[in-house]
Parts: C-alpha cells; sequence; structure tokens
C-alpha cells in the first residue's frame, strides 16, 4: 500500500473526505504550515530541531498529508508536479547564476 492509499483509508474509514475539498485542504495545509513556523518561532535553527524534532515531523507530515489529499483531489501526479516544478525553477535559477546566491530569480 503506498502513501496516498493509506492516507486515503485513514480518511475514508472516518468518512471525511466530504470536509476534503480543494478550499478547505488549501487552508489546511496553511494552517499547518504556520504550525511548524511556530516551532522554529524566537529559536535558532538548532534549538528548534534539538528540542522539538518530534513535533517538527509531526507537522511536517500533517502538511504533505493534506498536499497529498489536495493532489488526489485534483487528479495530479505528486512526483509529476514536482518533476516539472524542478525544470521551470532549473531556467529560472541556471547554475552558474545562482549557486551559492540566495537571490530571487529576478535579481540573479
Amino acid at each position: 500500500m503506498d502513501t496516498m492509499d493509506k492516507i486515503n483509508k485513514f480518511r475514508d474509514e472516518r468518512d471525511w473526505r466530504q470536509f476534503h475539498n480543494e478550499k478547505d485542504l488549501a487552508i489546511s495545509i496553511s494552517l499547518e504550515a504556520a504550525e511548524l513556523l511556530e516551532l522554529f518561532q524566537w529559536k535558532t535553527p538548532e534549538e528548534a530541531t534539538a528540542n522539538g524534532l518530534e513535533r517538527i515531523k509531526e507537522e511536517l507530515a500533517d502538511v504533505l498529508i493534506y498536499s497529498h489529499m489536495m493532489a488526489s483531489n485534483l487528479g495530479l501526479d505528486i512526483d509529476e508536479i514536482i518533476a516539472d516544478k524542478l525544470k521551470k525553477n532549473a531556467l529560472k535559477y541556471p547554475v552558474d547564476k545562482s549557486r551559492g546566491n540566495k537571490g530571487k530569480y529576478t535579481e540573479l
């Protein structure tokens, strides 16, 4: 059973699909991402990961679960959309201009 099958099984056993429309999934992704971000607030990255890795894993999993559900609802293949985005990013951020540079593509 792959990850999406496990997510769908969990959701369907609870009859939650009715609540998982694209709008609500997008909201949930943002809310869970904010909860992940909160774990880093007022801490160095080292402090946050040393003292809260378990919570970080949980919040990151929530973001990924909702993201998988949204992709599934829209009939999108996660590997495919990531590959497509990486191709676009490679054009925006050519290695010779962006290596070691944190600037946005409009600044390169």
